[in-house]
């Protein structure tokens, strides 16, 4: 079934209204749908690397709203919605896991955790069941999601189609690279 909504998704990419589509599915990805944008982020980069920034900021803006909106069911709604999107996506354990760390080290979660592929729909929820400070959370889902999209469409544009198999296989490498340079520099600066 994923695999069919996952091709649906993808298909988006090719029709003429496809940032309108992308903005949807990055929006919807960040508080409960399953698909990243990244399945139409990547063609969509390759079929027109002059407008690969465009599509980035479109990605970071719409993440960032549904994030919000992730936020507030988290906040909000809990025990009504959350948990039982969580429960549907069998990431229960993970939300538990992800509070822990929360107590632990705060908004560099948040950074870390938007730039990997882990769902981010975990950490809006996550951090609004928290009741994490929400301009803390904003700013940092910004920075996370921004550095994440535009990490991904500079690359399309710079190097076409063959680093497209590269960013498939290896984007949770490139991007966790990311993520631990993130906890270097708090820890450098908490040292220093």
């Amino acid at each position: 079934m994923l695999r069919n909504l996952y091709d649906r998704v993808l298909a988006l990419a090719a029709n003429r209204r496809a940032p309108v589509y992308l903005g949807a599915v990055s929006f919807t990805e960040s508080s409960f749908f399953p698909i990243p944008p990244d399945a139409m982020l990547i063609p969509m980069c390759l079929a027109r690397p002059s407008r690969a920034w465009h599509y980035a900021l479109i990605c970071t803006i719409t993440s960032v709203l549904g994030g919000i909106l992730g936020y507030a069911i988290g906040f909000y709604l809990f025990d009504l919605l959350a948990a039982p999107v969580l429960r549907t996506y069998g990431y229960t354990d993970a939300l538990a896991r992800f509070q822990g760390w929360y107590e632990r080290w705060g908004a560099a979660v948040i950074l870390i955790k938007g730039l990997t592929p882990i769902p981010y729909k975990i950490v809006t929820i996550a951090s609004g069941a928290a009741h994490f400070d929400f301009w803390t959370f904003l700013a940092a889902s910004v920075v996370t999601r921004g550095a994440r999209f535009f990490l991904l469409a500079g690359l399309l544009r710079r190097f076409g189609d063959p680093i497209r198999d590269f960013i498939e296989r290896r984007l949770t490498l490139v991007t966790s690279a990311a993520a631990a340079a993130i906890v270097l520099g708090f820890l450098a600066l908490k040292l220093i």
